[in-house]
C-alpha cells in the first residue's frame, strides 16, 4: 500500500482533494491530522497564552498518528482512530475496521502537520496543496464559522500567524524531498496528478 501525504495551509483544499481521491481509488484510507489533536490540560491553559497552539507540532498526538499508521502498514483489521470536536475541544477515540483487499487502495495522510510526522518521506507520494493567501482565508473563515463554532474576530487573530508558521515549516520538506505542488481546484493539474497517481 502506497502512502500519500497531502499538506499545504490551512483552507488550501487538503480535504477537497483526500476526499477526491479517497472517491476515486476505492478503498483508500484517509488520516487526517487534525484529528489527532490533544485536549490535555496542557494544551487547554497554553492555548490561554498561545493563541497559535494548534498551528504548531506540540498540539497533535503524534504517537497516537505513528501508532495509527503503523497498524495500517501491519495491514492490522482493526484500528484505533480519533476524532477531534472542535467545538467542545475534545478528543475522542474509536476503532475502525479495514479492508485491505483492493490493488488501487492507498493511504491518504492529509493536514496541516502531515510533512512533519516521523515518516520516510522518500516513500511517500507528496503533495502540496497551493492557493492565494486571501481565497485561503475566505476558505477558513467560511469553515471555522459553521464547522468549528468560531467567530470573524478568532480567525482574523490567528489566520496571520497560521499562515506564516506553515510556510516557514514547509521549506526544508520541500528542499529535501519530491513534492507535487498542486491548486486541487484547478481542473488539468488534478488530471495529471490522477493520471500519475494510477501509473505509479
Amino acid at each position: 500500500m502506497k502512502t500519500i501525504v497531502i499538506t499545504g495551509p490551512s483552507g488550501s483544499g487538503k480535504s477537497y482533494l483526500s476526499n477526491n481521491l479517497s472517491n476515486l481509488f476505492f478503498n483508500s484510507i484517509v488520516i487526517k491530522t487534525d484529528s489527532y489533536y490533544r485536549d490535555n490540560i496542557l494544551i487547554r491553559y497554553l492555548s490561554l497564552f498561545l493563541y497559535d497552539i494548534y498551528d504548531r507540532p506540540l498540539s497533535i498526538m503524534k504517537n497516537e498518528i505513528k501508532n495509527t499508521l503503523r497498524s495500517i502498514h501491519n495491514k492490522e483489521r482493526i484500528i484505533s482512530s480519533y476524532k477531534y470536536d472542535f467545538t467542545r475541544r475534545k478528543s475522542s477515540q474509536s476503532k475502525m475496521n479495514i479492508n485491505y483487499k483492493e490493488d488501487n487502495q492507498f493511504l491518504i495522510v492529509e493536514g496541516i502537520f502531515a510533512h512533519r510526522l516521523d515518516l520516510n518521506y522518500q516513500n511517500t507520494i507528496n503533495i502540496v496543496c497551493e492557493e492565494e493567501k486571501e481565497i485561503c482565508y475566505k476558505r477558513r473563515l467560511q469553515r471555522d464559522k459553521f464547522e468549528r463554532g468560531r467567530d470573524n474576530i478568532e480567525v482574523n487573530k490567528k489566520y496571520d500567524k497560521s499562515w506564516y508558521l506553515f510556510n516557514k515549516n514547509i521549506k526544508d520538506y520541500l528542499k529535501k524531498y519530491t513534492v507535487i505542488r498542486i491548486n486541487p481546484l484547478d481542473n488539468n493539474s488534478y488530471k495529471k496528478l490522477v493520471n500519475n497517481l494510477k501509473n505509479n
